[in-house]
């Protein structure tokens, strides 16, 4: 059951069964992304797959999650997707959920009926990277999914009974669109409505795109109080009925956690606090662990 690293996951999917379906991720362009950079993209072929399901099931047979990965799973469609997702129901009988990364595009281009096949078989959330809400924000870092197919995602998603965890990327637009980053991001969220919501903080790798244009001055990336400032500064806009709101992934300097609306003016009370200096922040050395 050999998994070709390197692997990424959130947070939330640490005691999933990690099935890999890609490698690499389809839309490997992100000019701050560095998950893949030297992972070509191929799809597993069927006998791979398959396999790796039955000697997980034979290794872990209490599983109740599994987790879909590279970066893009479901860049397949479902004519091959299905008989995957039902030979994972047939091999591990206690499941409950199975999830994956999403591109916008991958799931606006299915029709209701292909998201509540998907839905039928278990998979019942999809994690998607809105970055930012901003549009000259994500065309700058050449993310192909646009803010308005981002959104249709998830309200599509929603429509079939099918979760949503966005991922907002704080710093991105830098100094010089951070006030664009936050506006816009409001924008998009308050659209989205998504049922889980997790704030990263932008780590400048090497070898990307973006590392090379803040060595050569063209990017301004926020210090830790600038982050918790726009933090605090999405957050106070948002207008969400029924979210998990995290701020729990490495990156972060300021781990936080809570159900919104109703947990919204504590969370902004204790980033508050952080920014008088009265919470002591995650050590620099602990981010990207």
């Amino acid at each position: 059951m050999p998994i070709i690293e390197p692997v990424i996951r959130p947070p939330a999917e640490a005691g999933s069964f990690l099935l890999q379906l890609t490698c690499g991720c389809s839309s490997n362009h992100c000019t701050f992304c560095g998950a893949y950079l030297n992972k070509p993209f191929r799809i597993k072929s069927e006998d791979e797959i398959l396999n790796d399901i039955r000697q997980g099931a034979k290794r872990y047979p209490q599983t109740r999650k599994v987790f879909l990965i590279d970066g893009d799973a479901l860049v397949l469609g479902n004519k091959i997707l299905i008989p995957v997702l039902d030979q994972i129901n047939s091999s591990f009988p206690k499941l409950k959920r199975i999830s994956s990364y999403a591109n916008g595009y991958n799931i606006i281009n299915r029709s209701t009926t292909e998201l509540k096949e998907l839905f039928r078989y278990k998979l019942n959330l999809i994690y998607i990277g809105l970055e930012s809400g901003d549009q000259k924000i994500l065309e700058q870092c050449n993310k192909k999914s646009t803010v308005e197919q981002m959104i249709m995602a998830v309200r599509n998603a929603a429509d079939a009974g099918i979760k949503s965890s966005i991922i907002v990327l704080l710093g991105l637009g830098g100094k010089k669109f951070a006030q664009a980053h936050v506006k816009e991001t409001i924008v998009a969220l308050n659209k989205m409505q998504p049922r889980f919501l997790s704030f990263l903080s932008l780590m400048l790798i090497p070898g990307t795109g973006l590392y090379d244009q803040a060595e050569q001055g063209g990017f301004e990336q926020l210090n830790s109080g600038e982050l918790l400032e726009q933090t605090s500064a999405i957050l106070s806009g948002l207008e969400l009925e029924k979210t998990i709101f995290r701020t729990n992934h490495a990156s972060n300097y300021l781990p936080l956690e809570g159900r919104l609306p109703q947990d919204k003016q504590y969370l902004l009370t204790i980033l508050k606090q952080a920014l008088a200096g009265k919470i002591n922040l995650r050590p620099e050395i602990f981010r990207g662990l």
